[in-house]
Formats: C-alpha cells, sequence, structure tokens
C-alpha cells in the first residue's frame, strides 16, 4: 500500500519545471538536514509512494506530484566540503543523511496555494498547515492527498 507524502523545495532552488526537464524526469532528494525529515526518508519513504511537490517561500503552494522510485540511499552531498549541504561528522562508512529519487508526475493546472489549503475542509489536521511546521519532508495521508488533487483539476 503507497504511502502520501509532501516535499518542498524553494522555487530558486529546484523547481517543479526543473525537475520536470530532469534526464527521465528523476532527481534525488538531497540535502535534507533535518533528522525528523530524514526519518521520513530513510525508514518511511518507499517505491511508489506518492508525492506532492510544494514551492515554498515565494508563493507558498502545491504545484504538482512527483513519485519514488528510488528508496533510500546515503546522501552524497554531505560528504563533498564544496557543497551548501556538506557535514564533516557524515561519512561514507557512516553516513549521517540520506535522500530518495523521485520522479515527475505531473505539473497542476493550477498552484493550491498555502491560503487556500487553509480554507479547504478536510484539511484541517494536515502537517503542513500546523503553525510552526518546517519540515521539508512531511507525511500526508490519503484522504488529504486527494482532497488537493482533486482541487487542483477543479477551477483549472
Amino acid at each position: 500500500m503507497a504511502n502520501y507524502w509532501l516535499v518542498k523545495s524553494e522555487p530558486g532552488c529546484y523547481s517543479i519545471d526543473t525537475l520536470e526537464n530532469e534526464p527521465e524526469q528523476i532527481t534525488s532528494w538531497d540535502g535534507v538536514r533535518n533528522y525528523q525529515a530524514r526519518n521520513f526518508m530513510r525508514d518511511e519513504m518507499k517505491l511508489g509512494d506518492k508525492v506532492l511537490f510544494y514551492h515554498s517561500v515565494t508563493n507558498p503552494s502545491v504545484v504538482g506530484l512527483c513519485e519514488v522510485v528510488r528508496e533510500s540511499y546515503p546522501d552524497h552531498t554531505a560528504w563533498d566540503p564544496e557543497d551548501g549541504h556538506f557535514d564533516p561528522k557524515s561519512t561514507e562508512e557512516n553516513p549521517r543523511w540520506f535522500m530518495v529519487d523521485v520522479k515527475f508526475v505531473e505539473k497542476f493546472p493550477r498552484a493550491i496555494s498555502l491560503k487556500e489549503l487553509r480554507q479547504v475542509p478536510g484539511l484541517e489536521n494536515m502537517e503542513l498547515l500546523r503553525k510552526g511546521s518546517r519540515l521539508s519532508v512531511m507525511p500526508v495521508d490519503k484522504k488529504e492527498f486527494d482532497i488537493i488533487c482533486n482541487l487542483a483539476k477543479e477551477q483549472a
């Protein structure tokens, strides 16, 4: 049975359009440096899981879908001193950080803003909408996932 997730990215750093234009429309979801988000990727994200793609900071909104196509493996960006996600405590022998690969599925006909999400019945308990929630990878229940996908296709 598939799990459902939401991943956040600043569109100026990595957008749904960037993912769509990747070779084979696949990327590694690297650079996550929060232990709870890492644990979700390392321990719970599975092949075939469905993922909402969320643009954060600028016009925060859910903009599309992707899917997990490779389960957790060590995040090599943590070992590169030239990378902005370098962590000297992470090594190949003892990796501290992990990533998954995701594949583009679709860009929604319209973005669903954070403001709009806050008004939608059935999303009241969604992790994204909790005050102070800053995780870049978070679980979404099937009901929330379905509501958002249906909303994206309405009024397009």
